[in-house]
């Protein structure tokens, strides 16, 4: 279609001489021309050389598309200060990861697979963004390590009952969230994993305090400040950085390869 033929017009009733008009755009005839008259089949809108609005209306859809799509994949160099950015980040994620010592890691790996093996209940929990984590750590370790070990995983994430937490919140206090739900679930010998960038989040303070107390044993991921929770728990993994995003990305590093050992080295 001609490029001519493409005017805009404000919102309102189709501009006279417009074939076709999608959204402020008129498509066919000429500015200031007037209306072609209908077909004598009487259809309104059709044009006199057989070309009506049903029939051009794919064909301007179309010109839309590939338009919008020659703007949008066109190609743009980066800023340096962008690239120099990345890079920085990169290296940053990089060393938080390092920070952690693979023994200790190992460790924590172990501790997992003998809980799996033992049949023990894994509940696992965290606010925000590990919540989040929380989640997806829960389904990996349910579904492919689970796959991949003599006997499926007793995984539960117990930051995913939405109703239940609002319930707890609203009812007593959001600091019992975590707490509430393993009084419902939890006994002695079953393992609590949890991650935080802070350590010292009230809701896994209490979790803590209360595994310890009724014989749960615990995995704690925490950032660089340690918080609260590192003198209550068995096994504590330090990422050494207090940036949030790179924090809980490691901690998720973490958790998969807790996932991906037992997928690929066996329970």
């Amino acid at each position: 279609m001609p490029v001519a033929n493409v005017r805009r017009r404000g919102m309102g009733s189709p501009e006279r001489g417009c074939r076709t008009q999608v959204g402020n755009l008129c498509y066919g005839g000429q500015a200031g021309q007037s209306e072609r008259p209908a077909t004598g089949h009487g259809q309104p809108g059709a044009a006199a050389d057989g070309v009506n609005g049903e029939t051009l209306l794919p064909l301007t859809m179309k010109f839309h598309v590939l338009a919008t799509r020659s703007v949008s994949m066109t190609p743009s160099t980066p800023a340096p200060a962008m690239l120099s950015w990345i890079d920085a980040y990169v290296a940053a994620q990089d060393r938080a990861i390092r920070s952690v010592p693979s023994a200790e890691i190992a460790a924590v790996i172990e501790v997992v697979k003998k809980a799996g093996r033992e049949g023990r209940r894994i509940f696992v929990c965290g606010n925000g963004g590990n919540a989040a984590n929380a989640a997806h750590f829960t389904t990996d370790l349910g579904k492919n390590a689970s796959a991949a070990a003599p006997r499926p995983f007793k995984v539960l994430s117990i930051a995913d009952n939405t109703p239940w937490m609002t319930a707890i919140g609203n009812d007593f206090t959001f600091d019992d969230v975590f707490v509430r739900q393993l009084t419902n679930h939890a006994e002695q010998g079953d393992l609590l994993i949890f991650a935080s960038v802070s350590g010292s989040s009230p809701n896994l303070v209490a979790a803590c305090r209360w595994a310890r107390e009724h014989g749960l044993e615990t995995i704690a991921l925490v950032g660089g400040k340690r918080g609260a929770v590192a003198s209550l728990v068995d096994h504590l993994l330090v990422v050494e950085d207090g940036h949030y995003g790179r924090v809980e990305d490691a901690q998720m590093n973490i958790l998969h390869m807790i996932c991906y050992a037992v997928c690929e080295l066996g329970a």
